[in-house]
């Protein structure tokens, strides 16, 4: 892609009431991959895909895995489906005025009638600042159909590069999936060397965090950061590394949480002749800035 005609505006204030509500349907979706999934290291197992129409869980198994069943929210027709290896579908529509509580209920009714039984165990939404159970949350109806295909274009064509840039890469890598506790389109690449972990009082975060890594992400903003953004950061955070230039000079090292984090505006990026090269850059001197204060062993891959 060379011109940023083809890239949307995506400012967070105009569809931020959008982004939450879809956000909310996606843990929703979430916490039933997160029920019915077995476990894979870095919690790899409870993400999205982006798909041909939008974000795909892949396929789960029930039935006691005599079976599988895919939920794909389509994007394109703001549909939510759900396909299930016996050949039954049922699909609704996503649409402004779909409380959160009336999408959770739609959803479990059409699980149900596939013979799809889900107990959540905790049916709240997950770091957020959004209290009450699913059920309750009547004031979250916000879904603006043409903010919400602007996002998935920008997911699509991030989703694409950072495939491309990850490929060229031997050693273990995650793959391009989309975590729904924080809405970010993440690829991480690991040196193969444990980290230590031990001051990480949440298991999520000690399994998340298991092995030294340098990860890459995109995500459309929040109460925090008010616009969209490419990050990159490396743990355990090596001892100077926001010394080290990145690319391009928009780019720029943040404090995140004690520790650096590589960051480029997404607005920066589409007002670039060539944003595809742009963003593979910062990729890449991120990367580049990661393995040298980390001291990776870079020729074993």
């Amino acid at each position: 892609m060379k011109s940023n005609q083809k890239l949307p505006q995506l400012p967070l204030e105009e569809w931020e009431k959008s982004k939450i509500t879809l956000h909310l349907f996606l843990q929703i979706v979430g916490k039933i991959k997160l029920a019915l999934m077995p476990p894979k290291n870095h919690w790899w197992n409870i993400t999205f895909r982006v798909s041909s129409k939008g974000l795909t869980t892949g396929p789960i198994p029930y039935q006691n895995g005599q079976g599988n069943f895919t939920i794909e929210f389509d994007l394109l027709k703001h549909l939510v489906q759900i396909n299930s290896s016996n050949g039954g579908v049922r699909k609704f529509e996503i649409m402004y005025g779909l409380t959160v509580s009336k999408f959770y209920s739609l959803l479990l009714d059409n699980l149900q009638q596939l013979n799809i039984s889900v107990n959540l165990k905790n049916p709240y939404p997950y770091d957020m600042g959004v209290e009450g159970e699913f059920t309750s949350l009547t004031k979250h109806y916000h879904y603006d159909a043409n903010y919400v295909q602007k996002y998935y274009r920008v997911l699509l064509w991030v989703d694409n590069i950072f495939k491309d840039f990850e490929c060229k890469y031997k050693g273990k890598s995650s793959p391009v999936h989309l975590f729904w506790h924080s809405l970010d389109l993440v690829v991480t690449r690991f040196s193969g060397k444990k980290a230590d972990n031990s001051m990480m009082s949440r298991t999520s975060d000690r399994e998340a965090y298991s092995h030294e890594n340098i990860s890459f992400g995109f995500w459309a903003g929040d109460k925090n950061h008010r616009e969209p953004a490419f990050y990159s950061y490396t743990w355990p955070s090596p001892e100077g590394l926001d010394s080290y230039p990145i690319k391009p000079a928009e780019a720029k090292w943040i404090d995140n949480n004690g520790s650096p984090m590589a960051l480029l505006n997404y607005q920066d990026l589409i007002n670039k002749p060539d944003p595809e090269k742009t963003l593979k850059e910062f990729l890449h001197s991120a990367y580049q800035a990661g393995i040298t204060s980390a001291g990776w062993e870079t020729e074993s891959f």
